[in-house]
């Protein structure tokens, strides 16, 4: 692992693989760099692959700010430690809003977001729904956090779940730093927010679901970033990629050469 350091004076890890494009992989939250091993041999072939640990994740530095644009800006420090102008950036979950926030304010060559939708009225009556748990017991915050896990596997099977399981770190201070920006804000707040961010991004934008985010989900899409392409993959949850990992490969370097 080597190390970034960011203007605030956070580490951040990341792991350097392979020659190439460089390729920036960004995990979801509570995971590490380390979520992404099953398809990092692979693409590391034909890319200099750079495996990011976000802030408050795996060996990266424990320290406030938590909110995506800090993740972003944290990204970009990385960027710049290993000496690349313009990656090719994935995302999946919460790093599917970092890499959104990281093409709005710096160079990408294209973005690929793995099933993470960016209108977040509906994410913020789920996350009210549970806050009273998440600011719980260490219990509570934990059997929280576990039920939701679990529901989002989907058909992954047993030994990928137990691998992601071992991987991952549930933080209270973490996890409610990065969601504070849609616990403390109003719906109508997040869509101003949204659309100033994501109408700079120019980049070629593609989102992939594995659950579907609704029939309305591709024209609020099109209303934040007018060129993104949108698939569903139906019914393989939220890790389609480490579902039919041959099929995201293939269509990762298909979206690449377009």
């Amino acid at each position: 692992m080597q190390t970034a350091t960011t203007p605030d004076g956070a580490k951040i890890a990341y792991e350097l693989t392979g020659s190439g494009p460089a390729l920036v992989l960004v995990h979801g939250i509570t995971d590490s760099h380390r979520a992404w091993d099953p398809l990092v041999p692979d693409l590391a072939n034909d890319h200099q692959v750079i495996a990011v640990d976000l802030r408050g994740h795996g060996e990266s530095s424990r320290m406030s700010p938590y909110e995506p644009i800090t993740l972003a800006n944290d990204v970009r420090a990385v960027v710049d430690a290993v000496g690349t102008d313009t990656p090719m950036l994935v995302g999946h979950s919460l790093g599917g809003v970092v890499v959104s926030a990281y093409a709005a304010f710096h160079p990408a060559r294209k973005v690929l977001n793995i099933d993470q939708a960016l209108e977040l009225s509906g994410f913020k009556d789920a996350l009210a729904s549970i806050e009273p748990m998440l600011r719980g017991s260490d219990a509570e915050f934990q059997a929280v956090m576990s039920s939701l896990t679990d529901m989002l596997f989907g058909p992954l099977g047993a030994s990928e779940r137990a691998r992601l399981i071992a991987q991952s770190s549930p933080e209270r201070e973490v996890v409610l730093g990065i969601w504070s920006t849609v616990l403390d804000s109003s719906a109508e707040e997040l869509d101003t927010l949204l659309h100033g961010m994501a109408g700079t991004v120019t980049a070629p934008y593609l989102a992939l679901h594995g659950s579907d985010p609704g029939p309305d989900y591709p024209a609020y899409l099109k209303s934040l970033i007018p060129h993104a392409e949108i698939e569903v993959w139906p019914d393989l949850g939220h890790f389609p990629h480490l579902v039919e990992q041959e099929r995201f490969l293939a269509r990762l370097r298909e979206f690449e050469q377009s």
